[in-house]
């Protein structure tokens, strides 16, 4: 029998830091369900001493995640390691994950800390983190960049103070997957009491690496790996979990061990994570993105049409892809939206959401002739994401742009019930419409981001837009989806506005330390 591969996923963390991809509290408890649903072993929910605001999340989703291990990220420090006890206490289990720096350059330049204190630092941390859960995990941030000797000390120090758990980070993507995988079997062949902990990788993807460092790492003996959905993170982004998953589960001719994960949730959280952070998957990313079992060579589609195995190693199915591409109508009832959607992995919270989700259906059922699974996936993402922070709503936009004359917008929004209208001139009928609906919010905020993808093919297909707001640090994403892109575009930005004056809004947690 395989061994079991823990899967850790980052994605409210690492993946937060991407600049620009912020999360709101509910949004973070949204992506959290998806990955328990997904049966994710442990959730790193977040850095909890960064802020107040990073702190009430990871408690939030710690007070609402029952089959996953919740995590809280801290630094080897006293305040950081109290702050992530106590926010991940009401989790059904939870972890504390500490960190230091353990590179020549980090010591030096960042810590101006020696080794001998970099050790000392590093068994105190873990000995107070097992104050407060049995679940301690320690990572020697850059470790692809330290020397072995040191790491080998350091990591039996943290395993004899009480971490099960020992992350091994390769921080700023630099090794390679020969070098990363020898540096994991030698330091599980030569560290005394590594047998006593579970050894774990943490690969960054700025050579784009990362995932061929993971994998390569596990097949010389890391038993959990880090990634996030998207491989989203800092700079060029982490491992990407999907593949990670899909390349186990695939070649288990090759691999000693397998996850636990439930494959068919793969795409609707990738949607899902896209949405909320308004990070687009490119159309040729593998797994997850629009052309990945897709078939368009002649010689291509005759060996599918004949044996589906000649040129695809995965089912779509397996992943969360529908074989069934045209199941609705403005004919379909209610009962028949809510069945196709559950098939889809999607089920509502509360029976108003499944209304106002199945009359957006309805909307665009009268608009658009064949209503695909995308389509459908892409009214529950914005339903979801728009649940709970309508302030302002969009009740009517007439444009009017033609060649030769300036296009003008004018926009009517309901503000807590009242309507209030406006006109703006533009360079276009977007930037028309978005200077009408400034007139009447006065936001303030800088647009950092606009971005246009189609849903589905075809004239009478879905655009979907996001925009991205900045105020003080602070950073809202929007998503808007509509057959009329301007409409779409208004909608986006609106949405973004809802999120951007929410008085508990937190700050960007780009500068927040992290491994």
């Amino acid at each position: 029998m395989n061994e079991r591969l823990i899967i850790f996923d980052t994605t409210l963390r690492d993946g937060e830091q991407s600049p620009g991809a912020s999360m709101t509290r509910d949004e973070k408890i949204r992506i959290a369900k998806v990955l328990e649903k997904m049966r994710v072993d442990v959730i790193e929910a977040g850095f909890p001493a960064a802020s107040p605001g990073d702190f009430e999340s990871v408690k939030a989703v710690a007070s609402v995640i029952r089959n996953s291990i919740v995590c809280g990220l801290a630094r080897a420090v006293k305040g950081d390691i109290d702050r992530a006890a106590e926010a991940t206490k009401p989790a059904a289990a939870s972890r504390i994950h500490t960190f230091i720096a353990t590179s020549p350059i980090h010591m030096k330049e960042k810590l101006r800390m020696s080794p001998e204190e970099v050790l000392k630092q590093a068994e105190w941390a873990v000995k107070y983190a097992r104050r407060f859960t049995d679940d301690v995990e320690f990572s020697p941030e850059d470790a692809g960049r330290s020397e072995l000797e040191f790491l080998c000390r350091v990591v039996e120090t943290a395993i004899a103070a009480g971490a099960t758990t020992v992350n091994i980070p390769d921080t700023v993507g630099y090794n390679v997957p020969g070098q990363f995988g020898a540096l994991i079997r030698q330091l599980m062949e030569r560290v005394p009491n590594a047998d006593q902990a579970v050894f774990s990788v943490h690969c960054h993807n700025d050579l784009g690496l990362a995932v061929a460092n993971s994998l390569e790492a596990v097949m010389n003996g890391a038993r959990q790996v880090e990634c996030t959905v998207n491989g989203l993170g800092e700079r060029a982004g982490n491992a990407s979990l999907e593949e990670i998953v899909m390349a186990v589960r695939t070649r288990q001719d090759v691999f000693p061990c397998d996850t636990g994960l439930e494959t068919t949730q793969i795409v609707p959280a990738s949607r899902l994570v896209s949405g909320i952070t308004g990070f687009p998957v490119q159309p040729n990313k593998a797994i997850v993105g629009a052309n990945a079992f897709a078939h368009e060579s002649g010689i291509h589609q005759d060996g599918v049409i004949k044996k589906r195995e000649t040129y695809e190693i995965m089912r779509a199915q397996d992943v969360g892809w529908s074989a069934n591409r045209m199941v609705l109508g403005k004919h379909s009832g209610r009962n028949a939206f809510k069945t196709r959607l559950h098939e889809l992995g999607v089920d509502f919270a509360t029976e108003e959401e499944l209304n106002s989700t199945f009359v957006r259906f309805k909307d665009l059922a009268d608009k658009k002739h064949e209503i695909f699974d995308e389509d459908l996936q892409a009214l529950v993402t914005e339903e979801g994401l728009e649940h709970g922070q309508e302030r302002f709503k969009l009740v009517t936009l007439q444009v009017c742009s033609q060649t030769g004359e300036t296009p003008r917008a004018k926009v009517t929004l309901s503000i807590d019930g009242k309507e209030r209208s406006a006109e703006a001139d533009g360079s276009g009928a977007v930037d028309a419409s978005f200077k009408a609906i400034e007139q009447i919010v006065q936001s303030g905020g800088q647009l950092q981001l606009f971005s246009v993808s189609n849903i589905t093919s075809g004239t009478d297909a879905q655009g979907e837009v996001t925009v991205r707001l900045e105020k003080g640090g602070r950073i809202c994403n929007g998503l808007g989806a509509d057959t009329d892109i301007v409409i779409a575009s208004a909608k986006s930005y609106i949405m973004a506005i809802n999120k951007l004056l929410k008085e508990n809004l937190r700050e960007h947690p780009q500068n927040s330390r992290a491994i």
